[in-house]
């Protein structure tokens, strides 16, 4: 438990952290994935190289730092966060590596002048308290995803039963137990931990189920990455008949029963939770507008899949957006350019106030669609959106 003495501690590093955490968490990585290979797998290094991950961990350990009085400021900070470690199956042998590493970069960082011993104990104190929290909310969804019918606890094999190329970057898997036995429900949205051995070493990844629970098999759909190690070797490696190691589905993204019209906008490979939602959402009467933006019309995956289902349900409308039209007029999209809000106030309904949107997307994508949402009157409750890699502000 923290003492009075150590939050006001934690407070008054907050200026340090808003200056130069960066540099700090950037330091903390450098540390931990150095000197402790049993984490490795747990973290993708494309987003350390990129600088992505020590900006999503400053801003997180600047947001717990503002709030240490309050933590139920943080909102769905702790709920990302602990859903994102199921995915990966973070266990609690993996914190005190973490507070370690995490106190060692204060120190080395700030100095022993600033990071006196009084400032490491309540940094420890503070760590404690939100690893406790974490651990705790890890522990109930590892044993209610253990109980759930067709539920099972750490890895279980499943075989790839079915590969099919949806675009030029994109190729689904279909997955199929090993042992026969049903799998879990998941709810639209969700994503699913793989494990998987590259050249020798274990790497971990979360992919989105792109298709609806049916009780028997999962399929996601991978956009082969510039340099991505895992989305590179399950395309050019992981062959029909090949096994691979699957955790249970986590997140908190998910469709959200409701009446009112949704609107699913999605760039690139972030249409594929939203396909699962799609499929949800036509079971019942709700209209339903799905949007989508790629680069040119070769990387725009699941295109028939989509007109199909608009020939099926009169209740869906959609609506395609290329950076670049295509030569082939019958292949041309609704529009060419960047979305942005003349393009949505002309997709969505009538009364914008009265929709549910959900959109996922390269972040300078989400950016633009957040602010043009709010622009034609769409209320900031009524969005919502999930990041594809470390969580971080959407500004």
């Amino acid at each position: 438990m923290l003492t009075t003495q150590q939050k006001a501690i934690i407070t008054a590093t907050v200026p340090l952290l808003e200056t130069g955490g960066e540099a700090l968490t950037t330091h903390f990585y450098k540390i931990m994935l150095g000197e402790f290979p049993e984490v490795r797998p747990l973290f993708n290094q494309a987003h350390q190289s990129s600088g992505e991950q020590p900006r999503a961990l400053a801003n997180g350990v600047l947001m717990y730092a503002r709030n240490i009085d309050r933590l139920e400021a943080l909102g769905d900070l702790a709920g990302q966060i602990v859903n994102k470690h199921v995915a990966l199956q973070v266990q609690p042998e993996h914190y005190p590596i973490v507070g370690t590493c995490l106190l060692r970069a204060i120190r080395e960082v700030l100095g022993a002048e600033i990071a006196t011993d009084e400032v490491i104990a309540a940094w420890a104190a503070a760590y404690q308290q939100l690893a406790d929290i974490l651990i705790g909310a890890e522990k109930a969804a590892y044993d209610a995803n253990e109980k759930a019918p067709g539920g099972w606890r750490g890895a279980r094999d499943f075989k790839i039963i079915r590969r099919e190329v949806e675009s030029d970057e994109i190729t689904s898997f279909y997955l199929e137990p090993v042992d026969g036995q049903p799998v879990v429900d998941f709810q639209p949205g969700q994503y699913i931990g793989l494990r998987l051995q590259v050249n020798g070493q274990e790497v971990r990844r979360n992919y989105s189920l792109s298709a609806a629970p049916n009780g028997k098999t999962y399929r996601i759909s991978v956009k082969r990455e510039n340099g991505g190690v895992a989305s590179n070797h399950l395309h050019d490696d992981v062959q029909e008949g090949a096994t691979i190691e699957l955790f249970p589905p986590a997140g908190a993204f998910t469709l959200t029963n409701s009446d009112r019209p949704l609107v699913l906008i999605s760039g690139g490979v972030g249409i594929t939770p939203t396909l699962a939602m799609l499929e949800a959402a036509l079971k019942t009467s709700r209209p339903v507008h799905f949007i989508h933006c790629a680069r040119t019309r070769g990387v725009h995956a699941f295109r028939r899949t989509i007109d199909a289902l608009a020939h099926k349900h009169p209740q869906l409308q959609r609506f395609y957006c290329y950076e670049e039209a295509p030569a082939d007029k019958a292949e041309a999209p609704h529009a060419v350019g960047r979305i942005d809000a003349e393009k949505l106030a002309q997709w969505l309904p009538g009364d914008k106030r009265s929709v549910e949107a959900y959109f996922l997307g390269p972040k300078p994508f989400m950016q633009q669609v957040k602010r043009a949402l709010s622009t034609i009157g769409v209320p900031d409750q009524q969005a919502r959106y999930e990041f594809f890699g470390p969580a971080s502000a959407l500004e």
